[in-house]
């Protein structure tokens, strides 16, 4: 049965024409136009003097998620990295860093966009359309080639590098990740990480921060690019949690069986370690155990990587860089003893729990570098580009006893644990960490610090034995 219009209905149907004797309803205004916008290309380097070109501007990362096919036989990688990034300004084209490898295409948000390459490492993306700062967007770079075929610097770069087992391993301070996907390679911007990996079948893939199915790793927490890794080979696979749940995965390649005896001591160094610098900061922890004689083991985030020769001593001061260098970390590689001078002292620290007297130890060390002009020309602050990892292994380790013996253990006591919970997770700065040290003591440590921080010169008497140093 059908029925005419009531006059509800009516009413309704002309309520905004003002029928029924009520107001006019009048239509909200239309939302006001966005602001013009003024593209212009990202910067192609993130402003740190030592390394002009490193990471990129105009933009911040937010993720990696990388997804990466290796073929050890052949040494071919073949990468699909989606980077998702904000955009810090109008954006016409942007960098991304990229050493070597071949790239087949780029995609912003899903289309197809322009590229190219520039100077030694830099791939050019120039989007479809201009991307408005405060965007997030997505850009996905397919690429492939052999990462070991790629140079570098040598020292603390390594590279993409074959293992002895016929795998693979990625390390490498101050350039890394670059070696093996696009990436903003500078610590100034962290960003989340995520690694599919596919092997053939008998091969084993360790990276940072949590497993999840074979070949997949998640570090939720954000990670400077030089602290991401992966190492492919016929691993032996340790697991286990520690007393907070947090779990250990140690990877053990073939040869390093007797390293073992060093691994399983992680949980009581990873213990003592948290008494002196607050809770573990990071999502997992363990180690890889590379049968490799490389220079150096290097504090790849969640999972350190280690040379063939690390002892004891290596396990704590990679370690200590989960708090120092991992969790909070550099804004300048020229405030690299921020990172260094730390983890060294902590393998001072380790000593001292077993008994060892750290002011005899220091002031036997002080009599065989007294007359060495060359140690203590080794500046541990803007030591100048190519310099990084001269003096803060060493005389690191001495400025870091004096400061402690300056201060006084309650203060230093509270250095160590409030700086890394202050910075958690960020970026920090030498200044920061002096005007730390000079609020906790109330102390003027402006001497102090430049007779052995930014000091090429023995210090003076009263800043090389403050406190109990002076018996």
């Amino acid at each position: 049965m059908r029925h005419g219009l009531t006059a509800l209905s009516v009413c309704v149907a002309v309520i905004v024409a003002a029928a029924c004797g009520g107001d006019a309803v009048s239509a909200p205004p239309p939302p006001p136009p966005p602001p013009p916008m003024h593209p212009a290309p990202g910067a192609a380097g993130a402003g740190d003097p030592y390394y002009p070109d490193d990471g990129n501007g105009g933009y911040d990362a937010q993720s990696y998620q990388v997804d990466a096919r290796y073929d050890p036989p052949s040494g071919h990688l073949d990468g699909d990295t989606t980077v998702t990034a904000k955009a810090t300004q109008d954006l016409s084209r942007f960098d991304l860093d990229l050493r070597g490898l071949d790239v087949h295409s780029v995609e912003v948000d899903g289309q197809p966009a322009k590229f190219g390459r520039e100077k030694a490492f830099e791939l050019v993306v120039t989007p479809a359309a201009p991307i408005r700062a405060g965007t997030t967007f997505r850009t996905r770079v397919r690429y492939g080639g052999d990462p070991a075929k790629t140079p570098h610097d040598g020292g603390s770069e390594n590279g993409w590098q074959h293992s002895a087992d016929g795998g693979a391993y990625m390390v490498g301070e101050p350039h890394s990740a670059a070696f093996w996907f696009p990436v903003n390679e500078t610590p100034r911007d962290k960003a989340t990480f995520t690694l599919t990996a596919h092997v053939p079948a008998g091969w084993t893939v360790i990276s940072n921060g949590r497993e999840g199915p074979p070949g997949t790793w998640t570090e939720p927490n954000p990670v400077a690019s030089y602290l991401t890794t992966i190492a492919i080979g016929k691993f032996e696979v340790d697991r286990s949690t520690l007393p907070d749940g947090t779990p250990v995965v140690s990877a053990y390649a073939p040869g390093t069986e007797a390293r073992r005896a060093v691994g399983d001591r992680l949980p009581e160094v990873l213990g003592f370690l948290s008494g002196k610098f607050g809770p573990y900061p990071q999502s997992a922890a363990g180690g890889i155990f590379l049968n490799e004689n490389i220079r150096f083991s290097l504090e790849t985030q969640t999972r350190p990587t280690y040379a063939k020769w690390a002892d004891l001593p290596t396990l704590v001061h990679e370690n200590a860089h989960e708090w120092f260098g991992d969790s909070v970390s550099l804004t300048n590689w020229s405030d690299i003893c921020l990172n260094e001078c730390f983890a060294s002292y902590s393998q001072w620290l380790w000593a001292e729990r077993e008994g060892q007297s750290l002011d005899d130890r220091y002031r036997a060390a002080i009599e065989i570098t007294h007359a060495s002009t060359d140690f203590w020309a080794q500046k541990l602050v803007d030591m100048g580009h190519g310099h990084e990892f001269e003096g803060v292994y060493n005389k690191g380790i001495l400025a870091m006893h004096a400061l402690r013996r300056q201060i006084g253990d309650p203060a230093f006591d509270r250095l160590l644990h409030d700086w890394p919970a202050r910075f958690r997770h960020g970026n920090a700065t030498w200044a920061g960490f002096e005007a730390m040290a000079t609020q906790l003591s109330g102390k003027n440590l402006r001497a102090f610090f430049d007779d052995w921080f930014r000091g090429t010169k023995l210090p003076a008497d009263a800043d090389l034995y403050p406190g109990s140093l002076r018996s």
